[in-house]
């Protein structure tokens, strides 16, 4: 029988991934991966503040919709084959001892990317996987005898090549304009228009920046009259706000927001209280606790010294006031500031700290038990090049090594 030649397009973790299952599976096959770059798992090597945060426990994750905005329905689909304790079995057995964080992130032991890195690598080679570094795939398609043509660039001299594969994995990751993915126009019918997902939020607000460096855990954050809304940690910075909480509402709403020029309204619940009239009767009993007490003494609901005396002077309440001789009128305020304090939204954050893209591929594309392309044979697709993207905390690898399994397993089958 013909050696099957099976090419990978993209270096990152579904790329790598697909390409060691494939030549687990398929240990005859011929497997090449592409990448652009110059290095293998660029994006892994820096998530996770480069300690990679390569999955998460899921523990407190009750509805996948939580974690995938997008595409949760074939993750959840995708774990009956392949979830996060089989990835966490994984890199153990591969020699990499895994921690999970009180949070629920799993980090390599060693707390460094680079444990990951080598691993996949050695790995993929001990298999006799092949790679083509400094390449950039300008076009795929499909030949009448079914085989797909690979149009590439590479090394200094971009010289153009064409080859044929028997079968193509596409996991170039996400792209955050249209452009970077024309190279998939003959072969892919419908393209989701990429979108930023997981970025930070600008807002012009002096008094707010002035916190910059506290971090207030666990806020609610939400977007008014939508039903975007978020839980976690939240950093003021000098350019806005940032943080778990953050990062996870603008994936939430990524669309929304892009189709609002990322101009909106932020609403922070500094006090993570839902239940208005519970708060209010808290509060009131506190005060009568500690109506002969200076306000800028003390530290309702327990918030820290510097967040309280920031509601007290946006709230126009002098820190000498006493609890006792706060009016109706002032404690409404203070309770409105607590639990619903708004913000207008003036852009993403400064810097392109954009990790992550929704958008690529529609999975109205793929056969969902495979990753198949539905219109053309024997092309595969996997990780952040489709419409699949995750919330920070591990879920965008989880999703990648999920993915590039499926297509590993499948890749070469007859």
């Amino acid at each position: 029988m013909p050696t099957l030649h099976i090419a990978i397009v993209g270096g990152g973790a579904a790329g790598l991934f697909a390409a060691i299952t494939a030549k687990h599976y398929y240990p005859d096959t011929d497997v090449c991966i592409f990448e652009k770059n110059n290095k293998l798992l660029a994006k892994v090597a820096i998530t996770g503040g480069g300690r990679c945060n390569l999955t998460n426990s899921f523990a407190d994750i009750a509805d996948l919709s939580n974690a995938y905005p997008r595409g949760h329905k074939l993750i959840k689909r995708l774990f009956n084959t392949f979830d996060y304790d089989d990835v966490y079995q994984w890199f153990e057995d591969h020699g990499v001892p895994l921690v999970t964080q009180e949070d629920n992130c799993v980090f390599p032991q060693s707390q460094d990317s680079q444990s990951i890195i080598d691993c996949l690598i050695s790995t993929a080679r001990q298999l006799g996987v092949k790679f083509r570094l400094g390449c950039t795939i300008t076009s795929i398609e499909q030949t009448p005898d079914g085989k797909l043509c690979i149009t590439s660039t590479c090394g200094q001299a971009s010289a153009t090549q064409k080859q044929h594969y028997d079968r193509v994995a596409v996991t170039t990751g996400g792209s955050p304009q249209m452009k970077g993915l024309e190279f998939l126009s003959p072969v892919v019918r419908k393209l989701e228009s990429p979108v930023a997902s997981l970025f930070t939020l600008t807002i012009n607000d002096r008094r707010l920046q002035s916190m910059m460096g506290t971090v207030v855990n666990p806020v609610t954050v939400s977007i008014p009259s939508t039903k975007f809304k978020a839980e976690g940690p939240l950093l003021i910075t000098h350019w806005g706000v940032s943080g778990p909480a953050v990062l996870k509402l603008s994936s939430y709403a990524a669309r929304f927001l892009h189709d609002a020029d990322y101009h909106s309204t932020l609403a922070v619940n500094w006090i993570n209280r839902t239940h208005h009239h519970e708060v209010e009767q808290e509060f009131y009993m506190f005060i009568a606790s500690n109506a002969n007490k200076m306000a800028g003494n003390l530290h309702p609901f327990n918030l820290t010294s510097r967040l309280w005396t920031y509601i007290l002077e946006k709230c126009g309440c002098p820190a000498d006031r006493r609890m006792g001789e706060l009016g109706k009128k002032m404690i409404n305020k203070l309770i409105d500031t607590l639990t619903n304090d708004q913000y207008a939204i003036a852009g993403k954050g400064k810097f392109k700290d954009e990790f992550v893209t929704c958008g690529g591929v529609a999975l109205g594309e793929l056969n969902l038990n495979t990753l198949e392309s539905k219109h053309c044979t024997h092309l595969f697709f996997a990780g952040e090049v489709t419409d699949v993207d995750g919330i920070t905390g591990g879920f965008n690898l989880q999703a990648a090594w999920t993915m590039g399994y499926v297509v590993g397993m499948n890749i070469g089958k007859a």
